[in-house]
């Protein structure tokens, strides 16, 4: 391969290095930063909950119509269902490295509605709810109460309302995910009681159904002249344990009604009994925040960080957030050793070029093309969608080294035609990269050969 054109005008190769320069500056502050690159498939979680059931309850009326109706869907490649004693349901699809997450979502979505109609009606009044799954972790915070002055109820309450929400409106943040309950209206039944007036719990959930309900009521007057129009209200849902327990269970041959309240005993609480959380001893309720897919790690980040500091200054007195992980802590210090290694790696090349080469001409050109290949790098990474993330960054000082090589190469090669007797700058240097133009072209191919699979996808089997 001739290079001839890049030969004969020395100032058009000038002004092409420094437009590499100056894109690959542009690039640098608009790549993602992650700590380790997309190589993980997309994956789908369909979540849902049978009360009451137990787990093998739970795989026969729950996972199995629904692995039976997802099974198949475009680009799944693997599936896998978990169901707990709690009457927990979560089933995981993989799906084909380069799918749209997205779409796959809608795909399975679809096929979770074709299903609906084979599940228990408490599995489809609670609802089957269909997410990508996020996988990359940013920060795991706790919100608790040092002096115990709140407890967890409060906390998880005070989290859903207040702060969850908050965090998910900032860009970049993908999910956010509460290891927490929400409180609920808690109907502790009197086995022993229900059984004198021969009740059963779904005489029980009958009379919730359709005494604690949201409705048009209407109006009074309409279309009638000389009649003012009024239109009817009512409560609507019950909030409190007192409003619950008036509910009316049946009427009593003696005239009297039978209440809620007399067979059970209600109360606020939590939604579910099967955890338990706490900080350094006390009510604590800890969150998790997960980030998008192509996002900037240190920037989300920072965004969150800032939220949760305005958050605190509206947190009650003996409430405060406590950082328990953060991405951004191992990826400063992994990116600062990486950066380290890298000008490590740029001055021990210079004094060893200059050291062998004994020319200062001869040492500049190796340092102008570390220069121009390492900030050009970046507008590749760009163009070919990766992320500035510990394993790019990693590959960048290997690439220090071909680039060096070759920069050598190149100078050794046009002294030798000195040596030999050349008397023409021009004709030495075109006479030398004829020679070895093609080889250091096909050792930069090999090289991008070998980095970008790795770099893209990178062996994977779900467990």
């Amino acid at each position: 391969m001739k290079l001839k054109v890049f030969i004969e005008r020395p100032v058009l190769s000038i002004v092409i290095s420094v437009a590499i320069v100056l894109i690959g500056c542009i690039s640098l502050f608009t790549l993602p930063i992650e700590q380790f690159p997309s190589i993980a498939p997309p994956t789908v979680e369909v979540t849902t909950s049978y009360p009451g059931a137990n787990a093998e309850t739970v795989q026969k009326s729950v996972i199995i119509p629904l692995e039976e109706a997802i099974n198949g869907v475009e680009n799944m490649t693997y599936i896998n269902s978990t169901a707990s004693n709690a009457g927990d349901v979560y089933i995981t699809i993989y799906f084909k490295q380069g799918t749209d997450p997205d779409m796959a979502a809608v795909n399975v979505q679809n096929r979770v509605s074709k299903a609906q109609g084979q599940l228990p009606a408490d599995v489809t009044r609670i609802g089957v709810v269909t997410n990508k799954q996020q996988k990359s972790m940013l920060k795991a915070v706790t919100l608790w109460s040092p002096d115990d002055s709140y407890d967890t109820q409060f906390l998880n309450n005070y989290l859903a309302i207040n702060v969850i929400p908050r965090l998910k409106r900032i860009t970049g943040v993908g999910e956010v995910t509460l290891l927490g309950s929400n409180y609920s209206m808690r109907i502790w039944l009197k086995p022993d009681v229900m059984a004198q007036y021969g009740l059963v719990p779904s005489d029980v959930t009958t009379a919730l159904s359709a005494q604690n309900i949201e409705s048009a009521t209407g109006a009074f007057g309409e279309n009638y002249e000389g009649v003012f129009q009024y239109t009817m209200r009512y409560k609507g849902r019950l909030v409190t344990p007192e409003e619950f327990g008036d509910i009316v269970i049946k009427s009593l041959p003696t005239g009297e009604v039978l209440r809620l309240k007399e067979i059970a005993r209600v109360q606020l609480g939590d939604e579910a009994y099967n955890y338990r959380s706490m900080t350094n001893g006390h009510a604590g309720v800890q969150f998790m925040v997960y980030q998008t897919a192509g996002s900037n790690a240190t920037e989300v980040i920072g965004e969150i960080d800032a939220q949760i500091a305005e958050m605190s200054k509206d947190l009650p007195k003996g409430v405060e957030f406590g950082e328990l992980y953060s991405t951004k802590d191992f990826l400063d210090a992994s990116m600062h050793q990486v950066v380290k290694t890298l000008f490590e790696a740029f001055l021990l090349v210079v004094i060893i070029t200059y050291i062998f080469l004994q020319d200062v001409k001869s040492m500049i050109i190796p340092t102008i093309s570390i220069l121009v290949s390492l900030i050009g790098t970046f507008a590749f990474l760009s163009l070919a969608g990766f992320s500035i993330n510990l394993l790019t960054l990693f590959a960048l000082v290997l690439a220090i080294g071909i680039v060096v090589d070759d920069a050598i190469i190149v100078v050794e090669a046009v002294q030798a035609r000195f040596d030999a007797g050349y008397k023409s700058s021009y004709m030495a240097t075109y006479d030398a990269m004829g020679g070895i133009t093609s080889a250091i072209i096909t050792t930069t191919l090999v090289f991008m050969a070998v980095f970008i699979p790795v770099c893209r996808y990178s062996p994977w089997r779900p467990r």
